[in-house]
């Protein structure tokens, strides 16, 4: 279970240091087999190996012939990238991944349960502060009688 935000620097290169209180678990579960794919929000999603499977495997089970279910299934799973943290747990994000979430040296990686979120670190602020500007209407209805 990954969660919290961490604040990290992409290298030169396009790479970033796993925390290490995710790096044994992710030896343990995946042996460091991660695959990394493109959100709507304009964010990376970091999936364990075994945790991406079952949502690529159920992305393609899906009518390509729906425009919409077309896209989504070119987006996601056309955007996938495998990756294997390194010797020191580092992970090289490419090119393209970088420059669709518009990555610069600043990122933040979000624990999601069983995923990671990677944002540049300044449009992770803008989206924490439009969740902090609710109004009550604009809450979802699955979430009424929901408490913290």
């Amino acid at each position: 279970m990954f969660r919290g935000v961490t604040q990290l620097c992409l290298d030169g290169k396009g790479r970033f240091a796993v925390p290490a209180k995710y790096r044994d678990e992710l030896l343990s579960s995946c042996n460091g087999n991660l695959v990394i794919t493109v959100d709507r929000s304009r964010c990376l999603l970091i999936y364990p190996q075994p945790a991406w499977e079952p949502i690529e495997k159920k992305l393609n089970s899906l009518s390509s012939f729906k425009p919409q279910i077309r896209s989504l299934q070119r987006l996601i799973v056309g955007n996938a990238c495998d990756v294997e943290m390194d010797s020191v747990g580092r992970i090289l994000v490419s090119s393209p991944l970088r420059q669709f979430a518009e990555l610069t040296k600043d990122i933040v990686l979000v624990g999601q349960g069983e995923k990671f979120e990677l944002w540049d670190a300044d449009k992770w602020n803008q989206v924490i502060e439009a969740a902090l500007d609710f109004k009550e209407d604009d809450i979802p209805s699955e979430l009424d009688g929901f408490s913290l």
